[in-house]
C-alpha cells in the first residue's frame, strides 16, 4: 500500500546511487524504501544549492524525523507537519483575516488547496514571524542547513 506522495518525490544520483527525498513523513520514507528495496538515509542540502550530501548530522534516522532546517540560533523553521504549526498559521490566518476584513472561514476555505499543494514551512526569527516558505526553497534561504530523510538505492550497472 503507497503512502507516500509519489509526485512530490525529487530524485537524485550520484555515482551508482539514486537518492530519494521529499517524503512527507518518516514512516512514508521506511515504506518507500522497503518497497523499493532501499534504505533509509539523512540527506543534506548545506551550500544553499540542491547539492545532496549523505550525512548524520541532523541524526534523522536515530530521531525517526523526516525533515530538520539549521540556521543559526534566531531561527527556527515549523514544518507544516509539527504540531505547533497549526497554532502558528491559524494565529497568522486570524491576524490576516482581521487586517483584510474577511472571516477566518473565508481565508480557510480559498488557502486550503494553496497550503496543502505547497507543504509550507514558517519562519520564525528571535521568536517572532518573518515568513512563510516551501520545503524546497529553504534549502536557499538564510544559510540554512536543510536535512531531509531520505532513501539510497544502488543503480545496476
Amino acid at each position: 500500500m503507497e503512502t507516500y506522495n509519489s509526485e512530490k518525490l525529487v530524485k537524485y544520483q550520484i555515482n551508482d546511487q539514486e537518492i530519494v527525498v521529499g517524503f512527507a513523513t518518516y514512516e512514508d520514507a521506511e515504506n518507500y524504501a522497503a518497497q523499493n528495496k532501499g534504505t533509509l538515509a539523512e540527506v543534506g542540502f548545506k551550500d544553499g544549492n540542491d547539492n545532496p550530501q549523505l550525512t548524520n548530522e541532523a541524526e534523522l534516522v536515530d530521531r525517526k524525523l523526516h525533515y530538520v532546517v539549521e540556521a543559526g540560533p534566531e531561527y527556527r523553521f515549523i514544518h507544516s507537519s509539527d504540531p505547533e504549526f497549526r497554532d502558528f498559521a491559524e494565529r497568522l490566518q486570524a491576524r490576516k483575516s482581521h487586517l483584510d476584513e474577511e472571516s477566518p472561514e473565508e481565508k480557510y476555505i480559498s488557502n486550503a488547496e494553496i497550503e496543502i499543494s505547497e507543504d509550507p514551512i514558517i519562519v520564525l526569527k528571535n521568536g517572532e514571524f518573518e515568513s512563510v516558505t516551501s520545503r524546497e526553497r529553504s534549502k536557499y534561504l538564510k544559510h540554512a542547513h536543510v536535512y531531509e530523510i531520505g532513501v539510497v538505492k544502488t543503480i545496476a550497472s
